[in-house]
């Protein structure tokens, strides 16, 4: 079979959408229907997101009596920076899954180098080909809808729910399956508005399909879906995304959150509506407090003073910043932070420093 035939298969597997088609075209950004090509070197860093002063909370989801249990899938590069975060994350995983309260199944790190690396035996890995080289635009948050398209296509998932979650979270206690009644359930971000951007979305969520405001501010982890749904979702996430990245003004708008926008868009698109959930998560330091919150999300820097004051945006005297180990491994016991600092940071760092202390072969 061809290169382009396989990769249309796929894409007729997953019946993508007319509205799929419609969004392409009117973007302008019409994708190559070819396999993706072979592993290349890709960014191992993101940018810090500015925090603003004031958000606002969301809902809380009920609970439920019987188990339904839910796949956690990560998508990673083989970067030494996604790696390490991953190695943790998993650490956390199993010492939570089969805990009280915990709706947590099985676990899936989707590769998207392209080919196999040394921790297939450590974590249960699927490895995805990486987009055709120079279709990420050096953008390679790209590669997480494609990775999820293959993986869903192709692996045999044995769980009706996938929760989406990334490298850099940390799970702090056990996982129940917050979506309920055909809702997803998702952390909403501060930074994604789609009211603020409406003319922009109106691209790709056509004025047909409703209100703006349909449009949640989500991103696509952590996210908790039905397995039926983002296998509908995936595939038009995968073309609005890349139609997004295509368009000048789509992609000055968004930056580094355009694949959160596409994901937003498309959950809309399918009508899958969330529960906006926001004690799924914190993001140390500025939720300072664990309390009932699942997961710790490390994607900003802690820097503090030794009397425990933030010092945010200035290298502290002492610091924990994922950023700082992207081309090696954290070590082994870290510092712990000084007196004052906010329990959200002892938890984060006391974590780390667990998980690698018993993570075998670290640093290697």
């Amino acid at each position: 079979m061809g290169c382009g035939n396989l990769f249309y298969t796929l894409l007729i597997t997953f019946s993508v959408a007319l509205i799929t088609y419609n969004i392409i075209i009117s973007a302008n950004a019409p994708l190559k229907q070819e396999l993706p090509g072979p592993s290349r070197s890709s960014i191992t860093v993101d940018p810090i997101i500015k925090m603003p002063l004031e958000r606002s909370s969301g809902g809380a989801a009920g609970t439920h009596s019987k188990k339904r249990l839910f796949h956690t899938a990560v998508t990673a590069s083989d970067s030494v920076y996604n790696t390490w975060q991953c190695r943790v994350m998993y650490y956390w995983f199993k010492k939570f899954k089969n805990k009280p309260g915990s709706e947590m199944g099985g676990f899936t790190r989707i590769l998207h180098s392209g080919k196999s690396d040394k921790y297939m035996d450590e974590i249960p890995t699927f490895v995805a080909n990486p987009l055709p080289a120079g279709m990420d635009q050096g953008y390679i948050v790209l590669n997480r809808p494609w990775a999820f398209v293959q993986w869903l296509q192709q692996a045999d998932i044995k769980e009706e729910y996938i929760l989406m979650s990334e490298p850099d979270h940390i799970i702090v206690k056990p996982i129940p399956n917050l979506s309920r009644d055909g809702f997803g359930a998702a952390f909403p971000f501060f930074y994604i508005e789609p009211k603020k951007f409406e003319s922009v979305l109106r691209k790709y969520f056509p004025v047909e399909k409703g209100l703006i405001t349909n449009i949640d501010p989500i991103g696509n982890s952590p996210v908790i879906v039905g397995k039926d749904s983002l296998k509908k979702i995936a595939p038009t996430w995968m073309n609005i995304s890349l139609a997004m990245k295509k368009d000048p003004e789509t992609d000055k708008a968004f930056g580094w959150v355009l694949e959160m926008y596409a994901y937003a868009v498309s959950s809309a698109l399918h009508g899958v509506s969330n529960i906006l959930y926001k004690d799924f998560m914190i993001q140390p330091p500025w939720d300072t407090e664990v309390g009932k919150k699942f997961i710790i999300h490390y994607t900003y820097g802690c820097d503090y003073d030794m009397k425990g004051k933030l010092t945010y945006g200035k290298i502290g005297e002492w610091r924990f910043d994922k950023r700082s180990y992207d081309r090696v491994a954290p070590p082994k016991n870290l510092p712990m932070p000084p007196p004052g600092v906010p329990e959200s940071v002892v938890t984060l760092v006391k974590m780390v420093n667990e998980a690698t202390s018993n993570i075998p072969n670290w640093g290697s």
